[in-house]
C-alpha cells in the first residue's frame, strides 16, 4: 500500500500552491467556498458580461470565429474527455489523442483529469447524493450550473479528488493540462484580442464560451428531466433531439446511460450524432481503432419495451374455470 502511494506521489507532484488553493476555506451564503469556487464565479460571470456586449460588436468575421472554435473545443470535449477519455470507447493514436484533449482544454470545463473523473462519478453514482450534479437529487439549479461553483461537490475533500483517473495520471501531458488548463484560454482571448480587437474577443471568447457552458450543461439538467426514454437504465436520462443538435450529439442521453461505451451515441439513422461522423470517419482512415458499439443482443436486453412486456406477463391473467386469475 504504502509503494503505491509513493508510485502516486512521484506520478502527481503535490504542489503545493494548488493544495493551499484549495483547502482555503471562505464562509458565504450558508456554505464554505474555497479558492476554485470562487475563481469559477467570477470566470463566468465575466465571460456572461463580456456576452452582453455582442450586439455592439457584431462584424460577421467574429460570429465565423466563435463558430468555428465552438465546434473545435465542443468537439473536443465531447470526442476528447467525453468518449475517449472518459469511456475508452475508442483509441486514437497518441499525437491525436493530445491534440483532441488540448481542443477540449480550450472549452475551459476543467482539466482532463477533473472533467473525467467528475463524469465518471456520474455515471457510479447516478441520480443519488453522490451524484455530483443530479437534478433528482439536488435539484436542476444545481444539476445546471450550480455544482461548478461547489468543489466539495464533485470532489469532496481534496485529498480524495481524481482517485478514479489513475490511468490519466501516469501520462504527463494531462498532469501538465491540470495544472496549466485557465491559462490556455487566457492565451486564447489574448490572441484574438490581437488579431481582431473586442469583436473577436467577445464573440470568439464571451459568445462562444456561454453557448457552450449552458449547453453541455443542459446534458446534466434537461436531459436528466425532459426527453423520452428507450431503454431501460434504472435512471432519469431522457433522450432530448434539440441538445442531439446542439451538443454534437450528446443530447442522446438516455442511450449513452444504457450503453455508456458505446462511440456512437445517436443509434438510430435519424438521431443526429456529429461526433460520431468524426469518429466513423477517423475509423475509416485508421487512425480511430478499437471502437465499440452495442451489439444486437445487448440493445434487446436493454430495450424497454422488454421491461413493459415482462411486467405486463407477470401481471397478466389466465382463464380459470371461467374467471381470471392473476399470475404471480
Amino acid at each position: 500500500m504504502e509503494k503505491k502511494e509513493k508510485k502516486e506521489a512521484k506520478v502527481v507532484p503535490m504542489l503545493e500552491w494548488y493544495f493551499w488553493l484549495a483547502k482555503w476555506r471562505v464562509q458565504l451564503f450558508g456554505r464554505q467556498w474555497n479558492f476554485f469556487d470562487v475563481a469559477s464565479v467570477i470566470v463566468v460571470s465575466v465571460l456572461h458580461c463580456l456576452a452582453l456586449l455582442a450586439p455592439f460588436h457584431f462584424n460577421w468575421g467574429a460570429v465565423w470565429v466563435a463558430m468555428a472554435l465552438n465546434s473545435i473545443s465542443g468537439v473536443g470535449i465531447t470526442l476528447s474527455y467525453h468518449r475517449n477519455l472518459a469511456h475508452k470507447s475508442f483509441k486514437l493514436p497518441k499525437w491525436l489523442e493530445y491534440f483532441f484533449a488540448y481542443c477540449a482544454v480550450l472549452g475551459l470545463q476543467g482539466s482532463p483529469l477533473e472533467w473525467v473523473s467528475t463524469h465518471r462519478n456520474h455515471h457510479q453514482f447516478t441520480d443519488t447524493w453522490s451524484d455530483p450534479h443530479s437534478p433528482i437529487a439536488k435539484g436542476l439549479w444545481f444539476s445546471h450550473i450550480g455544482w461548478v461553483f461547489d468543489y466539495r461537490s464533485r470532489f469532496g475533500q481534496y485529498e480524495g479528488r481524481l482517485n478514479n483517473v489513475g490511468d490519466l495520471k501516469k501520462q504527463p501531458y494531462y498532469i501538465f493540462l491540470h495544472y496549466t488548463y485557465p491559462f490556455h484560454s487566457v492565451a486564447l482571448g489574448v490572441l484574438l484580442y490581437v488579431v481582431g480587437g473586442l469583436p473577436f474577443l467577445v464573440w470568439g471568447m464571451g459568445v462562444r464560451m456561454v453557448y457552450m457552458f449552458h449547453v453541455t450543461f443542459s446534458i446534466n439538467s434537461i436531459c436528466h428531466t425532459w426527453g423520452t426514454q428507450v431503454w431501460n437504465t434504472g435512471d432519469s436520462s431522457r433522450n432530448n433531439w434539440l441538445f442531439g443538435l446542439l451538443a454534437h450529439g450528446e443530447g442522446w442521453h438516455n442511450n449513452h446511460h444504457a450503453f455508456d461505451y458505446s462511440a456512437r451515441q445517436g443509434l438510430e439513422w435519424w438521431q443526429i450524432d456529429t461526433t460520431w461522423y468524426l469518429i466513423r470517419f477517423l475509423q475509416a482512415l485508421g487512425l480511430a481503432t478499437e471502437v465499440k458499439l452495442p451489439t444486437e443482443a445487448q440493445k434487446k436486453r436493454k430495450a424497454l419495451y422488454n421491461k413493459i412486456a415482462n411486467n405486463e406477463e407477470k401481471l397478466g391473467t389466465v382463464g380459470n374455470n371461467g374467471k381470471l386469475q392473476a399470475v404471480k
